[in-house]
Order: C-alpha cells, then sequence, then structure tokens
C-alpha cells in the first residue's frame, strides 16, 4: 500500500507541474471556425481583416492561426462562423483501442480538474469506427481514466454547459480533437428571444448582408422584415458593432482563460464601434407580432433607434430615396404558405421591384428557383448559400 500511495503522490505532483504548463498568450494556436455551408469566402474575409494567419477555405469550415487575441478577437467579431474551435491534437484512429489510447494521449491535465465538467462532442465519416457515440463515450472514457489515475478523483460530465466542450472528429481513420471555444453557438448574439415561424439564423443574415456589400451609405429597406434579423445585422456590420459583446463564451471557464487580455481586447474592438448611420433602415412586415418582436429585438441589440419598424403589407412597401438597398427572405414552402399564395406573391415581388423601386438593388434569398423565377427579372448575380440543410439562391437585381 505504502508503494501504491508513493506512485499515486508522484502522479499527482506531475499532474501539478502539468497543470502549470498552460498556453502562453502570445503562443501560436491552430484554430478552426465551422461556417455554414456556402459562407466559407466570406468567414475567410472577416478573419483576415482581423489579422488571423494561415488562412485555408475547406467544405464547411476555415482554418487558421493566431495568438490568444485572435482567438479573441474572433470569438467577438466574426459574424458568419457557428463555432470557433481550438485544435488541441490528431492521431490514427482506426479502432476503439486507437482512439482510447490517442484521447488518453493528449495534455487534458492542463485543461481540467476532478472540479470542472466536460462533454464530448463527436462525428464519424468514412471510418471504421461507424458511430458517434459510441466514439463519444469512448473518448469520454479515456479523459476520465486518465485524471482519476493522476488525482484519485474523476470530473463529472455535463452535456449542457460543461466546463470543457470537447469536439472530436473522425473521418478516414483520423480523428481530430479541438476545444470548442464558443460555447453556445455564435449565431445566439444574446439580442434575439423572439422568433417568428421561420426563423433566420444571424450568422446566414450576417452572410446575406456581407453579399450585399451594404455600409449605410444608402437607405436600407426589408419589405418582410419576419424578427428583423436581416436589418440588424446589416446595421451592426455597417457600424462595426462588436457581435458577442453580449453574451459568454465557452473559453471563458478554461484554466487558462485571461480575463484581463479579454477586457483588453473587446475595449479595442467597442472603441471603433461608428455612434450612427446618417440614412434610414426600414422594416415592414404585415403580422403585428413580428413588430413587436422587431421593436424588442432592435432595444436588445442597441439598435432601437436606428432601424425604425412598422406594419405595413409588402403591397404597400415604399422606396425611402431614389436609391438605396432592398432585401428580404420571403417564404418559400417549406415551413409557410401554400403553393398556389406563394405563386401569387412571388408574381407580386416582381411587380412592385419593377413599378416601385427603380434605382435601386434588390437582394431576395430563394428557397425555391420554380418560384423565384416568377418574379420575371435576371438576376445580375447569384450566391449559393445554406439555410440549414436547405441550398438557397442569394439573388440580386438591378433595377433600372
Amino acid at each position: 500500500m505504502a508503494a501504491k500511495d508513493r506512485i499515486m503522490t508522484e502522479q499527482r505532483t506531475i499532474l501539478r507541474r502539468k497543470s502549470t504548463a498552460v498556453r502562453q498568450p502570445d503562443s501560436l494556436l491552430n484554430l478552426f471556425a465551422t461556417v455554414p455551408l456556402g459562407a466559407e469566402e466570406l468567414t475567410a474575409a472577416e478573419l483576415g481583416r482581423l489579422g488571423a494567419e494561415g488562412i485555408t477555405v475547406v467544405r464547411g469550415g476555415v482554418s487558421f492561426s493566431g495568438n490568444h487575441t485572435t482567438l479573441y478577437r474572433s470569438l467577438l467579431q466574426v459574424r458568419t462562423a457557428s463555432r470557433i474551435l481550438l485544435q488541441l491534437g490528431q492521431f490514427p484512429c482506426g479502432s476503439p483501442q486507437e482512439l482510447y489510447d490517442g484521447m488518453r494521449n493528449l495534455p487534458w491535465g492542463e485543461l481540467l480538474t476532478p472540479t470542472m465538467t466536460l462533454a464530448v462532442d463527436c462525428t464519424v465519416r468514412d471510418s471504421l469506427i461507424t458511430h458517434s457515440h459510441f466514439a463519444a463515450l469512448k473518448a469520454k472514457d479515456a479523459i476520465v481514466d486518465l485524471l482519476r489515475d493522476t488525482t484519485g478523483s474523476r470530473p463529472n460530465i455535463d452535456t449542457k454547459a460543461p466546463d470543457l466542450r470537447i469536439n472530436l472528429h473522425i473521418a478516414k481513420n483520423q480523428a481530430s480533437v479541438s476545444l470548442d471555444a464558443s460555447g453556445d453557438p455564435l449565431d445566439r448574439r444574446g439580442w434575439r428571444l423572439d422568433r417568428n415561424d421561420a426563423p433566420l439564423r444571424e450568422t446566414l443574415a450576417a452572410a446575406i448582408m456581407l453579399h450585399t456589400g451594404w455600409d449605410g451609405s444608402v437607405p436600407l429597406l426589408d419589405p418582410m422584415c419576419g424578427s428583423g434579423t436581416l436589418l440588424l445585422e446589416g446595421t451592426a456590420i455597417a457600424l462595426n458593432q462588436v457581435a458577442g459583446a453580449g453574451r459568454e463564451f465557452g473559453l471563458m471557464r478554461w484554466r487558462d482563460f485571461d480575463r484581463r487580455q479579454w477586457e483588453q481586447v473587446l475595449q479595442e474592438e467597442q472603441a471603433k464601434v461608428a455612434e450612427s448611420l446618417d440614412l434610414p433602415v426600414l422594416g415592414y412586415d404585415q403580422d403585428p407580432r413580428a413588430i413587436i418582436a422587431c421593436r424588442e429585438n432592435a432595444r436588445r441589440a442597441g439598435l432601437a433607434y436606428q432601424v425604425a419598424f412598422d406594419r405595413k403589407t409588402f403591397e404597400e412597401s415604399e422606396p425611402c430615396g431614389h436609391q438605396g438597398v432592398l432585401v428580404m427572405n420571403p417564404p418559400y414552402g417549406v415551413r409557410m404558405g401554400d403553393r398556389r399564395e406563394l405563386e401569387v406573391l412571388y408574381r407580386k415581388i416582381g411587380e412592385v421591384f419593377k413599378r416601385r423601386f427603380t434605382g435601386w438593388t434588390a437582394y431576395l434569398l430563394a428557397g425555391d428557383l420554380e418560384l423565384a423565377k416568377l418574379v420575371g427579372l435576371k438576376p445580375s448575380r447569384r450566391f449559393v448559400l445554406f439555410n440549414g440543410p436547405l441550398e438557397c439562391r442569394l439573388l440580386k437585381y438591378e433595377l433600372y
């Protein structure tokens, strides 16, 4: 027993020494942004503006590198990404034992204590291990066993709000392990509590507005504004508001989280915010409940005096200047509306565009290209974007 106790004491000493070897603030980190399909190039451009290095675009994401300041800025300011991951390690993973051994060999002693909680999210593709739930359990066992062997205690599992959320991706018998710095997905800005029947995620709204290039120099109108997401995201971009200023992030629970450095980065980004825009930003919707939700969302986003919402039908929409940008996400039959009614609506869209909005540029998110043809106008550009699993087109119309 004495020998066993001595070994346990030595293991705990080693763990304590390892725990002090946390990453230094200026060390180079390998990072990865998970991105809705179609928005990868936009995310890469956002990261480039923030000073990220080694930017590489892949389907569904962007890999990049930088120090802790880069990581903090990306969480606060990248509007089109779903999550930011810190890549921890890779290893061959052709069997359950290789998965267990590979996970156990990673430096969990530097990242976890027995008093912390963890969760493992896993995806599996084209590998001998075929079940993601099994792989997640095996990975969790390896981490828990390591901590128990070195400290005598084990961390608990919390799938909803863990101190450390671990992302395990297995593809072609190769495992990639990352730490999720985001916590909740990054589209949760913290201001949108009320959602209508067909909500548009903030990340997709940001991608749409970045494609439009709207910068606040001309009026902006959404004649079917729903919960106001397009207008609020577009206005926040034009003002250079900090996307994540009003929320918490997963990395705030990490052992090496530097609160002082985080506050410094946040203050630097907030100092870049413009006070106001001089031109109108207007949203219309025929549903009075949607208008109430829009106004509440605008208030929580700090944009109540910048974006105006009013109850109007689409046919009542009028331009608020000789030129401007019109952006809209009309229903396309997946969850809302009867097909015949939608056909009538899309014809009306084309008629209103031609009759009232000469001199404007219109952008329409189309989830059904057959319906979009009924607009009767030829788009000058098409951008592929995904609304969840649904492939859409953002259609640009120059209205002369």
